[in-house]
């Protein structure tokens, strides 16, 4: 019997085998049908596939969002010792906390005993870190601490028990986190000459004021698109934030991992509630790959970060963050978030209108415009680079 279960098994491992083979040259194929040399003048977007296909999801979850940094949270969130907030990233649960050393630190957020999650809130303050299922605590540095009932256990180490590390490094405001344990470092993913371009913008006088969650019935993708279309929709779509940019001067200049869409602040024509809140001589719009956008105007921001739940489902969370946030100037801030909020409803049909049009049979992929999409380009060939990569080590 025990030959015959044997012989079973190793038919069941040729078999997983020969399909995760199969797999892996489908997905070359969907990868490689986007040609990522071609001159603007020349590109197609990627392909429909990437919009619709759940085996693309996965790949760039083991490609995209593991090996490039991700911003989690902000600075201010975990400035003190003990201080920690929570997040997921493409479902990997992960704590930040500042150890009572001073250190950022960042852990999956996952018991080593029986996996449950440690930390529960999104984030708070604590004198250790403690999970709710059998009380195993661990230090604010990752250090398993205590294991109630565990005498007789043999060969236990608890210095071979702690929480496991993720790379963790923060930049202006924000916290950011690399799940793969090899790979640039923070500075050397954002680039010196991207962290040079932003420093005067000093972003670091602004202020947190409210943060909101925005629900997608479309590819993470599709949002990011839109975001990097130099402005084309906004004349047809955006009605009031078109009142207050010059579209004739609206440019788009790329780096190596972020693109700049800036454009003139104009008053002349303003909408009244859009023109009220927007001012100042530009406004400027950086993405960074693969998911993080900063939206700056005189004295405000907004932060977008693009999270994919499925493949036709994002959730996009919005950070506002003004110059003064008292009393007195609480009015108006919440009127500059309510044009915000605007233009995010009238985002929210568009994306989903083109998720169905991804995928129907009638549309492959599409030409871009030579004027205004620079930046889409530049988002589809590293998605490409980060797949290949990805296919490559498979």
């Amino acid at each position: 019997m025990r030959g015959k279960d044997e012989g079973r098994m190793s038919i069941m491992n040729r078999d997983l085998e020969r399909t995760a083979l199969s797999e892996s040259r489908r997905l070359a194929g969907l990868v490689d049908a986007y040609d990522a040399k071609a001159p603007l003048s020349q590109a197609w977007t990627i392909p429909a596939s990437w919009y619709v296909d759940p085996g693309i999801t996965d790949l760039e979850r083991r490609t995209v969002f593991d090996r490039n940094w991700q911003m989690v949270g902000r600075v201010d969130q975990v400035a003190e010792p003990g201080q920690y907030l929570t997040c997921d990233v493409t479902g990997e649960p992960l704590a930040i906390v500042r150890g009572k050393d001073g250190v950022l630190r960042g852990f999956f957020n996952v018991c080593r005993h029986h996996a449950a999650q440690v930390m529960t809130e999104p984030c708070g303050t604590a004198a250790n870190l403690r999970c709710p299922y059998h009380g195993w605590t661990y230090s604010l540095e990752g250090e398993l601490k205590g294991t109630p009932d565990f005498k007789g256990v043999e060969n236990f180490d608890p210095a071979g028990h702690g929480l496991v590390p993720v790379a963790t490094a923060t930049w202006e405001n924000w916290v950011f986190v690399r799940l793969a344990r090899e790979g640039l470092s923070l500075e050397e993913f954002l680039t010196s000459e991207f962290i040079t371009e932003i420093r005067p913008l000093g972003l670091e006088r602004l202020h947190w004021m409210e943060r909101r969650h925005y629900a997608f019935d479309c590819n993470w993708k599709v949002f990011v698109d839109n975001y990097l279309d130099g402005g084309y929709h906004v004349p047809h779509l955006h009605k009031g934030l078109d009142s207050v940019l010059d579209y004739s001067k609206y440019t788009i200049e790329n780096g190596r991992r972020h693109c700049l869409q800036s454009s003139p602040v104009v008053s002349d024509g303003a909408e009244v509630e859009t023109g009220a809140v927007r001012k100042g001589d530009r406004a400027l719009y950086y993405w960074i790959h693969p998911n993080f956008m900063i939206n700056w105007y005189e004295g405000m921001m907004d932060t977008n970060l693009v999270l994919p739940r499925g493949v036709d489902r994002t959730e996009v969370i919005f950070d506002f963050y003004f110059s003064d946030v008292s009393d007195t100037t609480r009015a108006r801030n919440l009127a500059s978030i309510a044009v915000g909020q605007r233009i995010q409803d009238e985002d929210t049909a568009i994306c989903h209108s083109v998720q169905r049009g991804l995928a129907s049979r009638a549309y492959g992929a599409g030409r871009l415009s030579v004027r205004r999409e620079a930046g889409e380009q530049l988002f589809h060939r590293l998605l490409h680079a980060d797949l290949k990569a990805g296919l490559d080590t498979d």
